[in-house]
């Protein structure tokens, strides 16, 4: 049988355009960063175009979409392969069960030589990834290892959460952040921890910046191919 491939995509344009040479000389940003920006583009574009190329060779039914227009869940494929970096694999994470693995390219991986360089001048860190098993440089390797079934996925939990009493349909795989909508304004919230609908620990009345709690992929996110399974319950 045919296997049926999702490749869910970061756009091209996450970065605004070039500002006009006018605008350049009013502002003054370093053109070192602009040209940074352009190249970051321009690698994430490339990348994207090999991971096409290499799933063209392959018997594979598969179908590309970018990230921006996944708004149902995602249904009757074998696997998802995400170009981009954790963002990417993440919004993916919000629209799958646990009977469908994914595969995580990063598109940019940062350089430690480049951001030495650039230490005093801009932040030259690119994409981060620790969510994803590949790059360009070993996609094609680690997908054929998936393929024939020489690659296991690794399981991971995600955290459910519920409002008023109403379970949430998406599950988190990082973490989950209660705060108020303006990052300025101090949040006030009282929470207790709960195992089967008991109290195991006091209520506690708090204020500050939010409340975040933290899968362990989110405190140690290392990991290779992703096959989840959630199990873990919060409720404020």
């Amino acid at each position: 049988m045919l296997r049926r491939v999702l490749l869910l995509l970061k756009p091209f344009n996450v970065y605004p355009p070039r500002p006009k040479p006018s605008a350049l000389l009013h502002f003054g940003p370093n053109p070192k960063v602009l040209s940074y920006l352009d190249d970051r583009c321009k690698v994430h574009e490339e990348a994207i175009k090999f991971c096409q190329n290499v799933l063209r060779r392959k018997s594979l039914d598969w179908e590309p979409v970018m990230r921006n227009y996944l708004t149902q869940p995602i249904r009757n494929v074998d696997l998802v392969i995400t170009v981009g970096g954790d963002g990417t694999l993440l919004k993916a994470s919000h629209f799958l069960d646990d009977t469908i693995p994914i595969l995580g390219v990063n598109s940019d991986p940062t350089r430690i030589e480049e951001v030495e360089r650039f230490s005093n001048e801009f932040d030259a860190t690119r994409s981060t990834g620790y969510l994803c098993a590949a790059t360009i440089e070993n996609f094609e390797q680690v997908l054929d290892e998936i393929l024939e079934g020489r690659k296991e996925p690794s399981k991971l939990s995600r955290i459910a959460i519920s409002l008023n009493g109403s379970k949430l349909s998406a599950f988190a795989l990082n973490d989950i952040l209660v705060a108020h909508p303006s990052p300025a304004t101090v949040s006030r919230f009282s929470f207790r921890i709960k195992s089967d609908d008991q109290n195991i620990s006091n209520l506690v009345n708090c204020r500050s910046s939010g409340f975040r709690v933290s899968t362990a992929a989110g405190i140690n996110c290392c990991y290779a191919i992703s096959w989840w399974v959630s199990h873990a319950y919060f409720e404020l």
